[in-house]
């Protein structure tokens, strides 16, 4: 399938650019179609900034469950490896978003 960048950075997969950008509201002779190239590099932005987001998710499943293992508190030893595993939860969130962020930032969002 195709790809077209609009002047905004918007990008549009189909066979023709869109009459006008949903983004910015260019109208189609605005979009410049990518080479191929670029749109093998929008995919795997794609496929990798899916995979950032869902590192996150995880994460964020970790940290609901050392939260609910904390709030159980067995013993001290469980209260302690939930703590840890709750920073490392709250690291590994840390290190994506900010990935994504710098994906944004370069334009490789997709």
């Amino acid at each position: 399938m195709k790809k077209f960048k609009c002047v905004c950075g918007y990008i549009h997969d189909g066979d023709e650019p869109p009459a006008v950008c949903p983004k910015c509201g260019a109208l189609a002779e605005k979009f410049t179609l990518l080479d191929d190239t670029a749109a093998k590099t929008v995919e795997r932005s794609r496929r990798t900034n899916a995979l950032h987001a869902r590192v996150v998710d995880l994460a964020r499943q970790i940290e609901r469950a050392c939260k609910d293992g904390i709030e159980d508190n067995l013993d001290p030893g469980c209260v302690d490896v939930f703590k840890k595993s709750l920073g490392h939860s709250y690291e590994m969130m840390k290190l994506s978003m900010t990935e994504i962020q710098g994906h944004i930032a370069k334009g490789k969002w997709g």
